[in-house]
């Protein structure tokens, strides 16, 4: 009868021995004296940890050091901080970490406690499992950003954001695609000025990557330079500051241009005479007699620049008194013949004025619609001049003009990155308060146009950030006045709202998450 090895050798009782500290049986195979609980108060695998350190701390900026000089945001009890914490125990990386977690101190009390679990070898082929706390003493101090800040020379390199134009909508527009992308995350500090904005940034590289922002989001050149503010002739040190001036096409949306004939050819032979219907990283120009559209790079802008020949400042209200469809359709616009009258003559005279028009769509008869008056205007431009007077239309339809808005009765609302004006200071002479008082209202109507053009152009709200508005309430009476003002004036719909938490909304926040994970990581 065969008998197997294996289950004979199961079958036989193992040699067991007496822990020689508590007596308790243990495997006498295994090569050990004491048993599993008496190494663990014998043996200390955290010996070498230290049980108390210290992390510094930024009273300014409210930011820790993650040596050797990298200055991060970090919550108290977040993930972030506690990275911090346990990259400054020294010996930790003997051990395996198995867990760490936070113990409540009170905020104030400039201290931080973890406990920490981890486990090592005590003894060959034993692996036990210890826990234990460490105290951490937050050392305020200044961080070298906000002890910068203190003296002269406070920024490194400069991004001034200029636009030549007697109003700011492309600005405001391209203000909120900077906040949407939080591309002026970096900045030290922004300074408003008459024509744009200043950006400081306290490292070059942050400002280079502000002018790549900003060439591939809209028209834009720029020229570099740079100034010496010291140099060492022992060491062969200079520090330099750098300055990157952007300055913007000319052009802003809804704006009457008349295009170099050698460019109108090279666009596809289209009209000098056109409408500038949109602006992204290229001016997109409209035929309102053809449908016929066309892109201006802005490297071929910048070769041979040109204006605009009237802004929406210039605008004049017509009444629609007859609308008839010619059949010719692009995308959303259709082309037809259209009889409008100025609105200050209705009553006064019957002059009428038979147009092309590509707001066949939108427009009928008795709408009000905005335009330019070619006819009774006179300007300063040999392009225009140089055009043949049977081309040139009497009126160029740029909008339909909806019912009056109430302002400041919007449940929505958008964020701004500077104090749009200072306030006017009454001490001050009359002709300087009255120059502020002028400039003020000034952008205040052109903020106001431009938020209308973000309720009228769904296209336009995909690169802005449009807040939900809780402050604001309309009432029941509001609403019925808005209703019989007329129903079809555009809106923001409620969906397209985002929330704000602690000022930033929550995809912002996930963002900021990943960009720390990554620096650390770096």
């Amino acid at each position: 009868m065969s008998v197997n090895v294996k289950d004979e050798i199961a079958s036989k009782p193992r040699a067991t021995m007496l822990c020689c500290e508590c007596g308790t049986p243990i495997d006498g195979s295994t090569g050990l004296v004491m048993c599993y609980d008496c190494i663990k108060m014998k043996v200390d695998i955290t010996e070498g940890i230290p049980r108390e350190s210290n992390v510094s701390f930024c009273r300014d900026c409210e930011r820790f050091l993650q040596p050797p000089g990298q200055w991060i945001r970090a919550r108290l009890e977040s993930r972030e901080l506690l990275a911090v914490c346990l990259k400054r125990l020294k010996g930790l990386n003997k051990v395996r970490l198995v867990d760490a977690s936070f113990i409540w101190t009170e905020p104030h009390s400039r201290r931080i406690k973890v406990k920490i679990t981890v486990q090592g070898e005590a003894m060959l082929n034993t692996m036990i499992q210890q826990s234990f706390e460490v105290e951490y003493f937050v050392n305020a101090m200044q961080c070298p950003d906000c002890a910068k800040s203190y003296t002269a020379n406070t920024w490194t390199a400069t991004v001034q954001i200029r636009q030549k134009v007697p109003h700011k909508r492309t600005f405001l527009y391209l203000e909120q695609m900077i906040l949407k992308n939080n591309a002026h995350v970096n900045t030290v500090s922004i300074k408003e000025v008459k024509d744009g904005l200043d950006f400081f940034y306290g490292q070059k590289s942050h400002a280079i990557k502000m002018v790549d922002f900003l060439t591939s989001s809209v028209p834009a050149k720029y020229k570099k330079s740079e100034e010496l503010v010291s140099q060492d002739s022992h060491t062969d040190v200079s520090k330099y500051k750098f300055t990157y001036s952007v300055e913007i096409v000319p052009i802003c949306k809804d704006d009457l241009v008349v295009l170099p004939k050698k460019i109108a050819k090279s666009l596809g032979n289209i009209s000098q005479f056109v409408l500038c219907h949109k602006i992204s990283n290229t001016v997109q120009f409209l035929d309102p007699t053809t449908l016929q559209t066309a892109e201006l790079q802005s490297n071929v802008f910048w070769r041979t620049p040109f204006s605009s020949l009237a802004d929406s400042s210039q605008l004049v209200e017509f009444i629609v008194l007859d609308v008839e469809p010619t059949g010719v359709v692009k995308d959303n616009r259709v082309l037809s013949d259209i009889t409008v009258a100025r609105a200050v003559d209705l009553g006064v005279n019957d002059q009428e004025y038979y147009i092309k028009s590509h707001l066949g769509g939108i427009l009928h008869a008795g709408d009000s619609a905005m335009g330019y008056f070619i006819a009774n205007s006179n300007y300063n431009s040999d392009l225009f001049d140089g055009l043949k007077y049977d081309y040139v239309p009497d009126v160029v339809l740029v909008k339909k003009l909806y019912p009056k808005r109430v302002k400041n009765k919007r449940n929505w609302k958008l964020k701004r990155m500077a104090k749009e004006h200072n306030d006017i200071d009454a001490s001050k002479d009359y002709n300087n308060a009255r120059a502020e008082r002028q400039e003020f209202e000034r952008a205040e109507k052109d903020y106001e146009m431009f938020l209308q053009e973000l309720e009228e152009d769904s296209d336009l709200r995909h690169n802005v950030n449009v807040y939900r508005n809780e402050n604001e309430e309309v009432s029941g009476d509001d609403e019925e006045s808005d209703d019989d003002a007329g129903s079809e004036a555009p809106g923001i719909d409620v969906d397209e709202l985002l929330d704000e938490i602690d000022g930033l909304t929550i995809g912002e926040q996930n963002e900021d998450i990943e960009d720390e994970e990554s620096e650390d990581d770096a």
